[in-house]
């Protein structure tokens, strides 16, 4: 679960390292985010060389979770991490590289961009 104030990890390679979740975009009172949602954050860290700026205003989508995210055939899904991958406003990903491994319910929500750019996916 992912909820406001929580630090993610940046799992592509756009030059953000850290970014600290603002919102969970949705409905109107929605508190908490899994994999696949699309959350609003500022970055936190960053790469030296980026373009992105600390303190810049971003949106991700959710690719690792450290809660256990149950499947609709009743097994569970953690990771060691929360991570996400920054997103520009038609939904493609900023960077050219996904790390690690990505859950397939990005597969459900028409991430596929994603899907096709991760070495492993879970």
């Amino acid at each position: 679960m992912i909820q406001m104030q929580t630090l993610l990890r940046v799992a592509d390679n756009s030059g953000a390292k850290q970014v600290r979740c603002i919102s969970v975009l949705g409905s109107s009172n929605r508190q908490r985010g899994m994999i696949g949602d699309i959350i609003v954050g500022s970055v936190r860290k960053r790469l030296p060389t980026s373009d992105i700026e600390k303190g810049q205003v971003v949106r991700g989508v959710i690719v690792r979770t450290r809660n256990a995210y149950r499947r609709k055939d009743g097994t569970y899904i953690r990771f060691d991490d929360n991570a996400i991958v920054l997103i520009n406003d038609q939904r493609e990903p900023v960077g050219t590289r996904v790390f690690g491994p990505v859950a397939r319910e990005l597969r459900e929500k028409k991430m596929m961009r994603i899907i096709s750019l991760a070495p492993e996916v879970l």
